[in-house]
């Protein structure tokens, strides 16, 4: 027997047929003799319909009352799936965030989980009593803050949920249903040449997620790796092998370049005429981060007269309104004489562990680029992985010719 937590995403809940067959999943593995918790998302569009809606009231909100709001999706699911599970004879119990409950901080719209009480869901796990053997279907996405206010994990959060719920429970694995049938060199949707990956290192996978991978969210990849969860993705929809995250060791031999990923969802900010003294730049990104804006790549000029220099950085597209906000404020303060945003950028990155050892993989990006016409706009690199901006024109262009570059393509593909 093992203890198994299962997560479902929104494509997989995204309406009763596809709630039922989730039920089904769940009960193969009930009947199996398995001890399941389910963690779910809302249904497909629920939460972007949430958001539409929040801005749509105030475009600069009371993140606590966001959290209110988008939150509600993931009750409706849970409940629906909870009971279509008692219509096919499981023992199942719908929880929300509070309930379990998850302890988090009191960051709305992008909390972080502190701890999670399994205590009682443990207790009903047993097959003895009344509610023995019961299956715990749980609201992701969601816990409570110190303030006993709803919070939110940001988006995708569901990942992190489940994978939380999975190290607090000592569960044996973590299966993430989803759309896709695993983890592939690329977007398949951008190149047909994609292919999928049989097992990836937790290093990767959070450095292809980082930088624009959807599949699994960067926290749930993170605290899997902190916490030694085997991590499996899977097709809610075919029976088929997923891909496996594991620990390095577990892999023989690495490819130099495991992946090709892409952001779209970048904005490009440029503070011009920034002065050229000791503070001024942890000023400008300590105030980002007291405001939850995260800052990704940095790139700051030369200064030519050792008084003035240019700063630039990228947030996400998301954040740009909240970072304009919080950089016009310091503008006055700190003597910078203009800020220029650009939102159609888009950010590529080529990850790979055996990068590590294989020098001239980033002569190979750029000269890929270079013959595609495709310029570059600021680079930023770590030990198994380079990213570099480009102009959102050139995004699939790019990640086609970058696949092709290093090897990756499918065999049999034209």
């Amino acid at each position: 027997m093992a203890r198994i937590v299962m997560k479902f995403g929104g494509t997989s809940v995204g309406n009763t047929d596809r709630i039922k067959n989730v039920a089904r999943r769940v009960k193969a593995e009930v009947d199996a003799g398995n001890e399941v918790a389910v963690v779910v998302s809302a249904m497909s569009g629920t939460t972007n319909q949430l958001v539409t809606w929040t801005n749509e009231i105030a475009r600069l909100h009371d993140a606590r009352e966001y959290d209110v709001v988008v939150a509600s999706g993931e009750q409706v699911t849970v409940g629906l799936l909870a009971l279509a599970l008692q219509d096919i004879g499981v023992n199942a119990r719908s929880w929300l965030g509070w309930q379990i409950p998850f302890r988090t901080d009191g960051i709305h719209g992008k909390a972080r989980i502190g701890e999670i009480d399994t205590t009682v869901m443990r207790e009903r796990f047993a097959p003895t009593g009344d509610r023995g053997g019961q299956v715990a279907v749980v609201a992701g996405f969601q816990g409570i803050g110190p303030d006993n206010r709803i919070t939110t994990l940001g988006r995708g959060g569901s990942d992190t949920s489940a994978v939380a719920l999975a190290a607090a429970l000592d569960a044996d694995r973590c299966d993430i249903y989803t759309d896709v049938d695993g983890v592939y060199t690329t977007d398949p949707r951008i190149t047909a040449k994609a292919r999928k990956i049989d097992r990836i290192t937790y290093e990767e996978m959070l450095e292809l997620a980082s930088q624009g991978a959807k599949v699994l969210q960067t926290r749930s990849v993170a605290m899997a790796m902190q916490h030694g969860v085997r991590v499996q993705v899977l097709s809610s929809f075919e029976d088929k092998p997923g891909t496996l995250v594991v620990d390095e060791g577990e892999i023989v031999e690495q490819q130099v370049v495991t992946g090709i990923a892409y952001s779209p969802d970048e904005a490009k900010v440029t503070l011009v005429g920034v002065p050229d003294r000791p503070g001024v730049a942890g000023a400008i990104f300590g105030s980002l981060a007291d405001s939850a804006v995260n800052v990704d790549m940095i790139v700051q000029n030369v200064s030519q007269d050792g008084k003035s220099t240019d700063l630039t950085f990228t947030v996400g597209a998301t954040d740009l309104d909240r970072a304009h906000q919080v950089l016009d404020g310091l503008k006055g303060e700190l003597g910078f004489t203009d800020i220029v945003s650009d939102p159609g950028v888009c950010k590529i990155s080529v990850v790979g562990v055996g990068m590590r050892s294989q020098p001239g993989v980033a002569k190979t990006m750029f000269q890929t680029l270079a013959e595609k016409g495709i310029n570059i706009q600021v680079i930023s690199t770590s030990e198994i992985k380079v990213s570099v901006l480009i102009s959102a024109d050139y995004t699939e262009l790019a990640v086609r010719a970058l696949h092709t570059a290093y090897g990756l393509d499918a065999e049999g593909d034209g």
